[in-house]
């Protein structure tokens, strides 16, 4: 039996969207599964370095399922993190930075989930 493939969300608890990332996370990325980490306006909360137990995690993911891809979200009509889609993106691009700074040897992706809950990468 083959060994199965993961990838990892980094998403807001919002129910509308986590099967859109999902689904879109496995079909970019060929993966067979996807843990997910959420928290209210995840994007902020990475951009801001306020880390620790999603870092802990993240940790779990990569080192426990080999996860290969991180994938940070943020998403439209956010209600744990009511800032533009401008700003949004800003913390995004700034959470893959944090992330990245890690040095976890896995690719970090940014991805926007617009009004129609399509998920498009930064």
């Amino acid at each position: 039996m083959s060994e199965k493939s993961f990838a990892t969300s980094l998403s807001c608890i919002d129910g509308r969207v986590q099967l859109p990332m999902i689904n879109w996370i496995k079909e970019k990325y060929l993966v067979d599964y996807v843990d997910t980490i959420t928290a209210p306006g995840i994007d902020k909360v990475i951009s801001d370095n306020d880390v620790q137990s999603i870092k802990k995690s993240v940790m779990i993911s990569v080192s426990n399922h080999k996860s290969s891809h991180i994938v940070i979200s943020g998403h439209f009509g956010c209600a744990g993190n009511p800032v533009s889609d401008e700003e949004h993106f800003a913390q995004i691009k700034k959470s893959v930075e944090v992330v990245n700074s890690w040095n976890l040897n896995v690719d970090v992706i940014g991805v926007w989930i617009d009004e129609n809950f399509v998920p498009n990468l930064l």
